[in-house]
């Protein structure tokens, strides 16, 4: 959400932030709109002082025995003029709060400049991608050939981009998940959290779902929404709330369901587990102060790539450009890890830093120690990881020539002493 006061005091910057992004919205029209919406207010503000100003002539007349008729009359076009202003009012409130939650953030100074995805910039890159002495598959290949990935039985049960997941392979996305569970809670300080699947309005609207996203999550029957990621529910527990300074950062991570529509991918990785309607993740958010979020921003990101380094899957990160970059985000940074039955990178995280953007749809700020004034905290989320993704990641790096995987070394203690997933039979 964007500040109305900070357009009017920085018409430039803000058209240059659009322009950047691509959006056709000047801070003229907005700022047009604002002065209407204060004139009316204004307007509507001097009518009450002179309602209750004609309410005592009125008054003094009538125990004076004067003619209060004029009086009377004045007050009754008052009257219409007040509903009228105040019909104003709410319509031009209505019109400017739609236009200014529909615009995306404002990027950072760093966001390189780009049209799409290819002109994401690579920071660095960490691992080297493993040889094979054979072609490596991809990962619905190696799902078949061990008999525990089910695409069939889910589409029967639920349709396409659904999967069922069945022995060690479940065991085994079961294990990636309490890994990167224990490893952000015991090692990077995030408080474990366990968070509805079903929100109401306001909380998708305050991280941004709403209302330009409607169509990209699903609505139940009595207008619930399935979340789409826990950063809808980690980021809106902070709603409404003036947190004391002292109290920030909160970090919270938590081990989700997430339900996405999926809405303009048709054709895209139709095949296997890349792009599910349902899928598991952990997630990470971060409420700090203003001045601590660039910072944390790079913090969350090294947590995420902690958890490839730790697995022993090669990595890169890249920042994304403004052509790539999400609504919500200030800064991002996409971790992709590689993949070898596809030869290439894929995401696995995104981590980014929105700034006050979804502070101020949520009204979420703090307050220093023996200050009245109050600032709009920081928020940051980041996925760490997308345990079906990381699924995907360990088959087909560990994936060997009988069609068996290895399981990594980080995550035996949690396999409960299995070493190799071997094929069914």
């Amino acid at each position: 959400m964007h500040d109305i006061k900070w357009i009017r005091d920085n018409p430039e910057a803000f058209d240059a932030a659009m322009t950047a992004r691509k959006v056709e919205m000047t801070a003229q029209r907005l700022i047009d709109i604002d002065a209407d919406r204060r004139r009316l207010m204004t307007e509507h503000q001097e009518m009450l002082a002179r309602r209750k100003s004609i309410s005592g002539e009125i008054g003094k007349l009538r125990q004076s025995g004067g003619d209060a008729d004029e009086l009377m009359a004045e007050m009754g076009k008052l009257k219409d003029r007040i509903k009228d202003a105040e019909d104003g009012q709410a319509g031009l409130n209505e019109q400017l709060d739609l236009l200014l939650s529909s615009l995306p953030n404002v990027m950072d100074a760093e966001v390189p400049a780009g049209e799409s995805e290819e002109d994401n910039v690579e920071v660095r890159k960490w691992g080297t991608p493993g040889e094979f002495d054979f072609k490596p598959l991809e990962h619905f290949e190696i799902g078949d050939k061990l008999g525990m990935m089910d695409f069939e039985t889910a589409a029967k049960l639920s349709g396409s981009r659904f999967v069922i997941l069945r022995g060690g392979l479940a065991k085994l996305e079961r294990a990636l998940g309490q890994f990167m569970l224990d490893l952000h809670v015991n090692e990077h300080g995030y408080e474990e959290t366990i968070t509805p699947m079903l929100v109401r309005d306001d909380a998708m609207f305050g991280t941004g779902q709403l209302p330009k996203f409607a169509e990209d999550s699903f609505r139940t029957t009595n207008d619930m929404w399935l979340i789409p990621t826990s950063e809808v529910t980690l980021t809106n527990q902070v709603a409404g709330e003036i947190i004391d300074e002292a109290a920030l950062p909160l970090r919270y991570t938590a081990l989700t369901q997430c339900f996405r529509s999926e809405a303009g991918s048709a054709g895209r990785d139709t095949r296997g587990m890349i792009r599910q309607h349902q899928f598991s993740k952990v997630e990470m958010v971060s409420v700090v102060a203003a001045e601590k979020s660039n910072e944390e921003l790079d913090r969350k990101t090294r947590c995420a790539e902690t958890v490839l380094e730790r697995l022993g899957l090669p990595y890169r990160t890249v920042v994304l450009c403004s052509g790539d970059i999400g609504f919500a985000a200030r800064k991002t940074f996409d971790i992709e890890v590689w993949l070898p039955g596809q030869g290439k990178y894929r995401e696995i995280s995104s981590c980014s830093n929105t700034g006050d953007f979804q502070a101020r749809r949520m009204n979420a700020r703090y307050r220093a120690a023996g200050d009245k004034k109050t600032s709009f905290v920081h928020t940051l989320n980041g996925s760490g990881l997308a345990v079906g993704r990381c699924l995907i990641a360990v088959m087909e790096n560990y994936q060997q020539a009988d069609g068996s995987i290895r399981v990594p070394d980080a995550l035996k203690p949690y396999m409960g002493g299995v070493e190799v997933i071997s094929p069914r039979g």
